[in-house]
């Protein structure tokens, strides 16, 4: 089983990328979930044609009970298992914390043992990895970092931040950096800039992602490019980078 943890700065498109890459999985053939770990709950909207599932803290709000799984999982494109873990009501709690009881709720409903999946996604908020944000990339519910950036600076520089702090979990056998996506924004110089950043940090590019009016054209109808169209050559850049992470036999279980 592969667990992959996506990370970036807020904005950069890391619901995009990690739909997308979850969809070219189960083009596949692979049996994927997809777990949101954002309160806005976004992260499968185009995994489900627009819809998402209730979010688990939602729904324990909602009836005062933990959920099981047929309350909370979804089935979307190519029988991807869609998860949002929701958060707090806004300004009354940590959406962090609420990362860690949805994982606390998968955990007594083994979700894992269950399903059996080939290829688990996380799609965690913004660039913080601390506290319940860090929480996919401990405890062994994630084995890999991608993170996600353009050549803009401040998604460099948050970049660099997750980079960080992925390594100083080193020593406790936390996940690791698997690469970047550069996910472009046709900036001066972009392909440079990042390219720099990488070769700096002994990272690699594993995936480059042209600026795209077909992932645009395909989100307005609540699709995944994969989905919208399977053969156009930014589709085809998903396909291959699932190709490559399927490669990493070390991680898978």
């Amino acid at each position: 089983m592969i667990k992959i943890a996506i990370y970036g700065k807020g904005g950069i498109g890391k619901s995009t990328m990690t739909s997308n890459l979850s969809a070219a999985f189960a083009s596949l053939g692979k049996k994927v979930i997809q777990i949101g770990c954002d309160p806005k709950a976004d992260s499968t909207f185009n995994l489900l044609g627009g819809e998402v599932p209730v979010p688990a803290l939602n729904y324990m709000r909602e009836h005062d009970r933990e959920p099981e799984l047929a309350d909370i999982v979804r089935t979307g494109y190519g029988g991807v298992l869609c998860i949002e873990t929701g958060g707090p009501t806004p300004g009354l709690g940590c959406a962090g914390r609420g990362i860690i009881t949805t994982f606390n709720i998968l955990g007594d409903l083994e979700l894992f043992e269950n399903e059996q999946p080939d290829v688990v996604l996380y799609d965690v908020l913004g660039d913080v990895v601390c506290g319940g944000f860090a929480a996919p990339i401990r405890e062994g519910y994630a084995d890999e970092v991608l993170i996600v950036t353009s050549g803009e600076k401040m998604a460099l520089y948050a970049a660099n931040n997750i980079n960080t702090a992925v390594h100083n979990f080193e020593d406790r056998s936390y996940a690791n950096v698997r690469g970047i996506i550069l996910n472009r924004r046709n900036v001066p110089d972009e392909e440079e800039k990042v390219r720099r950043f990488a070769v700096e940090n002994g990272l690699e590019i594993v995936a480059d992602i042209p600026r795209s009016n077909d992932i645009n054209r395909f989100e307005d109808e609540g699709k995944t490019v994969i989905e919208g169209d399977i053969t156009l050559p930014v589709s085809q850049k998903f396909v291959e980078l699932a190709k490559l992470l399927l490669k990493d036999q070390p991680h898978e279980e």
